[in-house]
């Protein structure tokens, strides 16, 4: 009675039989004398399951790895279908082939060719040269039907089967959107006006095509989905693709080819442009002035602080002390374009990390007004000017973000600080007296300005001294208030400015008291011991300055690759 089930027991113990069935039991308890036995065989039952999962992962890796190598057996395949299709040519081939892919233009020769820009396109009887975009491509029958856009300017060119080979059709049908292309095309009076394209009434009849450089078949997105304006975006009865302002920024060089971005861009270069001509004409001279500095510029904490080699250093704020030491220096008016940097954790609307600031600083003789009085006709000069060269740029932003024509009055209108409280106070606002306007505060200030004066541009004098930089001259009637301006562009400050100190001993006392390192901005007080004219200035945000003209809702239009505490690339 006992011999059978001794037998089994040994059987299932010693896995004898286990070669020869798979289905075997495993081993159940351990034999005597061996206290070990039970936990060996289960670290072997474990193992024998690692290495199944291992098995298992290796076949499918090698199915994966087998789907992959088909995939690119075909992808080769048909990439040398199609060089056997389309030539590859040089730059100067095209009197052996009429379309086709360039090779490499690594600068090998120069043709003589001559480019006529899409803008200044005109019906001739001389086919022309184009360099451009496809901007968009349809096939039909035996025509191809190309978009060929250049900055913001489009214009249709027709590839017809009736006047080239019928593969040349199918290569330009082929083209992906934003490839770049050469074009050799007699430019005709279109039949019917091209309602979508800025070259309405001529299109381009091709005779030549050949591919500069091919885009990727997949964008991140469409432009023509990141050019809509919201008023379609937003309509119920249809349902459109939203581009969300970070999709934008992490492509923003797709993005920079909507034509509103394109135009914007232009916009703000040119309000560049007509701060230098305004300011040179009137014997300003521009300086460029250090970004690593010792010190804090403006005081207070939003600076970044990095290791200068040993020692400790700032990104500046701004070139403020630069160009008082420049009038020190006997320059007498300067200006400078330059980078401005501010630690600000403020993930608004209107602030950035590091913006363009537009600077100017000059030398007065009797009364800071007399900056004011450049100020005020810098402005006029760049909102005149805008309007008169730049209609086309406007129109392109308008289409995409319609805006309200910006006011301003000749000359600008100027209200003392606390006029502007009244204001306020009048139209409900709990205010105080010395306290900096916050940014509902300045918006409503603005709507009442607008109302009363009918200006969207106005000067907002005499500040409260405890909120100003500490090289700001007080006020000599009231201490309390001080010698300073904000200038203002639809409800929001665009520039802050003022009379500044130039009387070294007070410049040292106002450091201290608003906790700044003397020691730090030592050369600076030093070059106003030796002589130092009355000067005043101002600081300009050049994003803000376009931001505003175009009623734009985020300085990130303005920014091309903005920085603020969330975004650091691209």
């Amino acid at each position: 009675g006992t011999v059978i089930p001794k037998f089994v027991g040994f059987c299932r113990t010693t896995q004898i039989f286990r070669p020869f069935c798979p289905f075997w039991p495993q081993a159940t308890f351990k034999m005597d004398g061996d206290k070990d036995a039970g936990a060996t065989e289960t670290v072997r039952s474990e193992l024998e399951k690692l290495k199944l999962e291992e098995e298992r992962k290796k076949r499918k890796e090698e199915k994966a790895k087998e789907k992959q190598d088909k995939q690119a057996k075909k992808e080769a395949e048909a990439a040398a279908s199609k060089e056997a299709t389309v030539p590859k040519i040089a730059l100067d081939g095209e009197f052996s082939s009429l379309f086709g892919e360039y090779v490499l233009i690594q600068s090998q020769k120069v043709t003589g060719r001559t480019w006529v820009r899409v803008e200044n396109l005109t019906a001739g009887d001389q086919p022309v040269w184009i360099r451009a975009r496809i901007h968009t491509s349809r096939g039909k029958g035996k025509l191809c039907f190309l978009v060929l856009r250049q900055g913001f300017a489009t214009v249709q060119a027709v590839v017809s089967a009736d006047s080239v080979p019928k593969e040349m059709v199918k290569f330009a049908s082929s083209l992906a959107k934003e490839s770049i292309v050469d074009v050799l095309g007699l430019v005709t009076a279109s039949p019917i006006p091209v309602e979508s394209c800025s070259q309405k009434s001529i299109e381009v009849q091709v005779q030549k095509l050949y591919c500069v450089n091919a885009a990727l078949p997949n964008l991140p997105f469409q432009l023509d989905d990141a050019s809509r304006p919201d008023s379609e975006l937003d309509s119920p009865e249809v349902q459109l693709v939203r581009v969300n302002q970070d999709t934008r920024l992490d492509n923003r060089v797709i993005d920079l080819r909507t034509t509103a971005k394109n135009a914007i861009f232009r916009l703000e270069s040119g309000v560049c442009q007509l701060f230098r001509d305004y300011l040179t004409s009137v014997g300003f001279v521009e300086i460029h002035t250090p970004k690593l500095i010792g010190g804090t510029s403006e005081g207070g904490s939003a600076v970044f602080r990095l290791k200068y080699f040993d020692r400790d250093a700032c990104l500046a704020q701004s070139p403020q002390l630069y160009k008082q030491m420049a009038i020190c220096g006997d320059l007498e008016r300067v200006f400078e374009i330059g980078p401005v940097f501010r630690a600000e954790n403020s993930n608004t609307h209107r602030h950035l990390c590091e913006f363009t600031g537009l600077d100017m600083e000059m030398a007065i003789n009797e009364h800071y007004y007399e900056v004011l009085e450049v100020l005020d006709h810098l402005f006029v000069y760049i909102f005149e000017n805008l309007e008169a060269r730049f209609g086309r740029e406007l129109q392109a932003v308008k289409q995409q973000f319609p805006f309200e024509p910006f006011k301003f009055l000749k000359p600008s209108l100027r209200i003392p600080f606390a006029e502007g409280i009244s204001m306020l106070r009048e139209a409900g606002v709990q205010v105080n007296d010395f306290d900096d306007l916050n940014t509902a505060q300045e918006k409503k200030l603005g709507a009442l300005v607008r109302e009363k004066y009918n200006t969207d541009f106005y000067i907002l004098d005499q500040f409260p001294m405890a909120i100003r930089p500490f090289y700001t001259m007080p006020n000599p009637n009231d201490i309390r208030y001080s010698n300073s301006y904000d200038l203002f562009m639809r409800g929001e400050e665009i520039t802050s400015g003022a009379q500044r100190l130039h009387d070294p001993a007070l410049l040292e006392k106002r450091a201290a008291e608003c906790g700044i390192n003397v020691a730090t901005i030592k050369s600076y007080i030093d070059s106003f011991k030796y002589g130092a004219p009355p000067h005043g200035g101002a600081g300009v945000g050049l994003e803000r300055v376009v931001m505003l003209y175009l009623g734009l809702p985020n300085i990130r239009n303005t920014s091309m690759f903005p920085r603020d505490p969330m975004r650091l690339t691209p």
